[in-house]
């Protein structure tokens, strides 16, 4: 029998345990679609086709070159060559304290803090620590592809509920209340929104923090985006506009986006002592502790100023008018103008539903292929997201490819 071969059925005629190759735990998690394309778009590239990829929400600046230094010298230090707190390195913890209270006004102790492997592993550490089986988390849609994942690893059951362009992407009280049974436990809650870059206005946050308090639920917030808000808008962390939900509030974030080091993987968890406590035992069995020297990467980040990344904000806030100037002249097209992060996701209905070169094109996900086929431009589809009929494209790529991009799609439709 060679390593690939089927397992024979075994007495009960289930097949034996080798039969059962992936646990349905495991083999029920999607692949991450935002992921899945930007890899396609750069083996694309790597076989010297000319292919722009608006997939990735990774942006396209050097990290700064002080966090660089930092990292350069934590290599050289013997300390860094070894163990630390699973919990992430105690000078790490106050610096992120600091900064999220110099940041977003929100009081908290080096003891509230969880340093993990990325927002990623934040948020599913979170949820694994407040859900039992069965839970359920209400789950604004559109929604970035990891959410849903997490929750189900986690053994919650996640519970959508869509605002479209109508609604500038966002969910209101009344549909949250609509969402509400008996199991519900969590709310997750994300302004400035990865896929659409919807803000909600402190007002708006209020009303949601209240309704959170009304029901004694949690919630656990996404402000990996914090930095990037355009127009003004009024907004505000939620544990800070609603500070009676300090004790039953998650924030997560990191210096991916902020700082541009998305490859460093040094994200964190802020909630109460109990919880981080219980998210550390955890962490300390998947992983011990992040490594070192991103971690000193990181401390180098959150300690400095945000020159940088107002620089960098410079830069996606003009990305983000030319993108929804040039996909609104697409007809079949309506891009909503987005107010934070650096994505435009415009609903494409107009598109669907028709032949386009001989080729007919029913669903947002069949136009992504068509248009990687046809114009060698990588999007993400609405379906990867929980909404069908819209596509997501990161503007946080160069000014020259993303006009080429955009006038590439522009010819495609006319």
């Amino acid at each position: 029998m060679t390593a690939n071969s089927p397992a024979q059925p075994g007495p009960s005629g289930q097949g034996s345990p080798r039969d059962r190759r992936v646990s349905q735990r495991i083999g029920a998690i999607a692949e991450s679609a935002t992921l899945k394309v930007d890899a396609k778009a750069k083996a694309l590239k790597a076989e010297g086709r000319p292919v722009i990829g608006f997939g990735a929400g990774e942006p396209d600046f050097p990290t700064p070159d002080y966090v660089v230094e930092a990292a350069v010298e934590a290599c050289r230090d013997p300390r860094n060559h070894r163990y630390t707190p699973a919990g992430g390195l105690p000078e790490l913890k106050k610096a992120i304290a600091e900064k999220t209270r110099r940041d977003s006004g929100y009081e908290i102790e080096p003891a509230n803090v969880l340093v993990t492997n990325g927002g990623k592993q934040a948020i599913y550490a979170a949820f694994a620590a407040m859900l039992d089986p069965g839970d359920e988390v209400i789950v604004p849609a559109p929604y970035w592809t990891t959410y849903p994942e997490s929750i189900q690893l986690a053994g919650g059951v996640p519970v959508e509920v869509l605002a479209d362009e109508t609604q500038d992407y966002k969910v209101t009280v009344e549909q949250l209340e609509s969402a509400r049974t008996e199991r519900t436990k969590v709310l997750l809650f994300v302004s400035p929104s990865n896929p659409t870059g919807a803000v909600y206005t402190a007002d708006e946050i209020r009303a949601i923090g209240q309704w959170v308090e009304d029901h004694q639920l949690w919630v656990l917030t996404d402000e990996i985006y914090e930095h990037l808000v355009y127009d003004g808008v009024d907004t505000g962390s939620m544990p800070v506009l609603c500070p009676f939900l300090a004790d039953s509030c998650v924030v997560v974030n990191g210096v991916a986006k902020t700082y541009a080091m998305t490859g460093w993987r040094v994200g964190w968890m802020i909630g109460p002592t109990d919880l981080v406590k219980a998210a550390t035992n955890l962490q300390s069995h998947a992983t011990s502790n992040v490594s070192n020297v991103a971690q000193r990467a990181a401390l180098a980040a959150v300690s400095g100023d945000l020159t940088a990344v107002e620089e960098m904000k410079v830069a996606f806030d003009r990305r983000r008018k030319t993108i929804v100037a040039m996909l609104n002249e697409i007809d079949g097209v309506v891009c909503p103008t987005p107010h934070g992060a650096f994505y435009a996701y415009p609903q494409v209905l107009g598109l669907l539903g028709k032949e386009h070169d001989g080729r007919m094109v029913e669903t947002s996900a069949e136009l992504a292929e068509y248009i990687l086929d046809k114009a060698e431009v990588a999007v993400v589809p609405g379906e990867a997201f929980g909404s069908p009929g819209y596509l997501r494209l990161s503007y946080a790529l160069g000014d020259d490819d993303l006009a080429e991009g955009i006038t590439r799609l522009q010819k495609l439709f006319a």
